[in-house]
């Protein structure tokens, strides 16, 4: 007679099921990564409220009341000038291209209006193609700037009043939706394009069809291009439904020129599917594909700037960002539709989605090889 429960049985089906853990090395890592790789980055890298944000310092008069406002605005822990002399058109260059988030420009009476008690006025144009990035920076200004010339003027009385003109550049009216939607294309691409391309490989090993396709006369680029190709179809379409509503449904603004934007969409979609197909070569099953590609989305979507600040991350964070091809896509396709860039200065997303297509399909190549054997 069975009996209901056996001690002994359920040790043998215990073992049984360790045993099969321990071969299935890659659902193991999953296990213990996911939970710890959340944890590092929850814990240390994200940031709500980024400090230390790049400014360039337009004032063509450096007087003392100027100084004092500069160091002010430092002390805030908001503001870090890495071009403390730019001109004006160095300043515009590089709020367009996204080096600095704040352009602060000081008139030259500014420091001759102090002195005779006048009303001084400074300019602070904001990057607010992210509106939570401006929004802490932007609200101590005024009390920064008056404090800092009571404190130089050594009385409160003869401190004459600050006018502080804030320009918030590209979003005006902080929608989030400007912000949220054209990287919206870059989340969905990379989820949909990277898990369809990892699972081509590895239902053909499922399958059983993984001999007659290395049976077939055809190179391994062959195969590889057999394979990604026809889900390009599939990403043009999600390009132009997301497209299509960005403009209809949120009001995006398309600033720059479509074809710059379809340009970088390619390049972007390109370098998906070429990481799907390396997935594809290392995994064995299905599950395993889906698992390796949640891993790779996971640190891409809070480290390339869709979530969380970019630059409120802290400088590792900022550098381990840039590995991922979403971080670049997110910075050219704002940059276009938002700022109306062009390709020259939109020209280092370029060339960083070209590096990663070219990467990826020679480490998909060599992949390919070693599975021949």
């Amino acid at each position: 007679m069975v009996r209901f429960l056996s001690p002994r049985r359920l040790l043998t089906l215990l073992r049984k099921e360790s045993i099969q853990m321990r071969r299935d090395r890659i659902t193991f890592a999953m296990m213990l990564g996911v939970p710890l790789l959340q944890l590092l980055l929850f814990g240390f890298a994200i940031n709500t409220d980024p400090k230390e944000l790049p400014a360039a310092l337009v004032a063509p008069t450096q007087d003392r009341f100027t100084r004092a406002m500069v160091t002010a605005l430092e002390l805030t822990g908001y503001y870090r000038f890495i071009v403390p002399d730019a001109t004006a058109a160095q300043a515009e260059a590089m709020i367009a291209r996204g080096d600095v988030a704040f352009v602060v420009t000081v008139p030259s009476d500014f420091g001759r209006r102090v002195e005779r008690g006048e009303q001084a006025q400074i300019l602070i144009e904001a990057d607010a193609t992210d509106p939570s990035v401006a929004s802490g920076a932007v609200s101590t200004l005024s009390t920064v700037a008056q404090q800092a010339l009571v404190r130089e003027t050594g009385a409160a009385a003869t401190a004459p009043p600050i006018e502080t003109v804030v320009h918030r550049r590209y979003n005006p009216e902080g929608v989030t939706q400007y912000n949220i939607v054209p990287g919206l294309l870059g989340v969905i691409l990379q989820l949909t394009m990277v898990m369809m391309t990892a699972m081509a490989l590895t239902r053909e090993i499922e399958r059983g069809t993984m001999e007659t396709l290395l049976s077939m006369p055809a190179t391994p680029l062959e195969i590889m291009l057999g394979k990604v190709l026809p889900y390009f179809v599939v990403g043009a379409v999600q390009v132009v439904v997301v497209l299509v509503a960005a403009r209809l449904l949120f009001s995006v603004p398309f600033v720059g020129k479509l074809h710059v934007i379809l340009a970088g969409i390619f390049l972007f979609v390109l370098a998906l599917v070429i990481l799907g197909y390396l997935i594809s070569t290392a995994a064995r099953t299905q599950l395993q594909a889906m698992q390796l590609t949640f891993f790779f989305f996971l640190p891409s979507l809070m480290l390339s700037g869709f979530m969380f600040p970019y630059r409120g991350m802290p400088l590792w964070a900022q550098r381990l960002g840039e590995i991922f091809p979403l971080t670049h896509f997110l910075r050219l396709i704002r940059s276009v539709m938002l700022k109306g860039a062009d390709a020259t200065t939109v020209a280092a997303p370029f060339a960083a989605l070209t590096g990663f297509v070219l990467v990826l399909a020679a480490l998909a190549l060599t992949r390919f090889r070693r599975t021949l054997d």
